[in-house]
């Protein structure tokens, strides 16, 4: 994991709200993806804001996006949110609404 890469969670009602900071290489993937499957039982959406990333490594990108297929059973809707929204989620959201 990229040293300065952190996660804020925070969960009210049927949402989760993520928060990145830092920057995001394929192990900092790997981390988003854990807190999502560790934190989504009973929520209906999970925001992921990107606007506290400083750096976006392509493989960190990749990770993320070709590990979604993991989550795809789960029932939540997933927005990207922030000026980095572009960068980390997938171009054709396949697997969630």
């Amino acid at each position: 994991m990229a040293s300065n890469f952190r996660i804020s969670i925070h969960r009210n009602s049927d949402n989760l709200d993520l928060k990145l900071m830092g920057d995001f290489d394929g192990t900092s993937a790997c981390e988003l993806l854990n807190a999502m499957e560790e934190n989504c039982d009973g929520v209906a959406r999970i925001f992921v804001n990107t606007s506290g990333l400083k750096h976006i490594y392509p493989f960190g990108q990749d990770t993320f996006q070709n590990s979604l297929y993991l989550l795809k059973d789960r029932p939540f809707r997933l927005v990207f949110t922030g000026e980095n929204a572009g960068s980390i989620a997938p171009e054709r959201n396949k697997f969630f609404t």
